[in-house]
């Protein structure tokens, strides 16, 4: 079988469930101590799961919760931006949009500055939801990062804005 064949026929490795990368004791991690990726994976997961906890039962994954925070924090924001600030696709966001107004979380109003354009509000129904989800998205992530003292969670927040541009 060719290299191409065997890269195309490729999948990757997706757990089904997400379960916390525990280090084991007494086993030789080599470089994976140095590795910054590695560390960043663990903790990632760890919050991840703190996050899972806080929304469960909710249909909300993080991207949900980033777009809904957003809208409520920037009413009126256009798909485009919204779409930015995720990481997708215009049309990616607005599936999503389209998905939310289906909940009765989000609306699309004309903007005032541009008649032809619409941006996006939470409904009083979703600004409920997104207050909720707040307070127990921000319980979850303050119980699991307790570790660290208000100090080194500022510092931790800094330095990986610093990381991600």
């Amino acid at each position: 079988m060719s290299r191409s064949t065997m890269r195309s026929r490729a999948v990757p490795y997706r757990p089904r469930t997400l379960a916390p990368i525990e280090r084991v004791p007494g086993l030789d991690y080599d470089v994976l101590d140095e590795l910054l990726g590695y560390s960043l994976r663990r903790a990632q997961v760890a919050m991840f799961l703190a996050f899972a906890a806080a929304t469960r039962g909710l249909d909300i994954t993080p991207p949900r919760f980033t777009a809904l925070v957003v809208i409520g924090a920037n009413p009126g924001i256009n798909q485009s931006v919204l779409g930015r600030v995720l990481g997708i696709a215009r049309s990616g966001a607005m599936a999503l949009a389209d998905w939310f107004e289906a909940r009765g979380w989000v609306e699309r109003r004309r903007r005032s500055d541009d008649g032809r354009a619409w941006g996006l509000h939470l409904t009083r129904r979703g600004e409920r939801l997104v207050a909720a989800m707040k307070e127990r998205v921000r319980r979850h992530d303050r119980r699991r990062a307790a570790v660290l003292t208000a100090a080194e969670r500022r510092e931790l927040v800094r330095l990986l804005e610093k990381l991600a541009g």
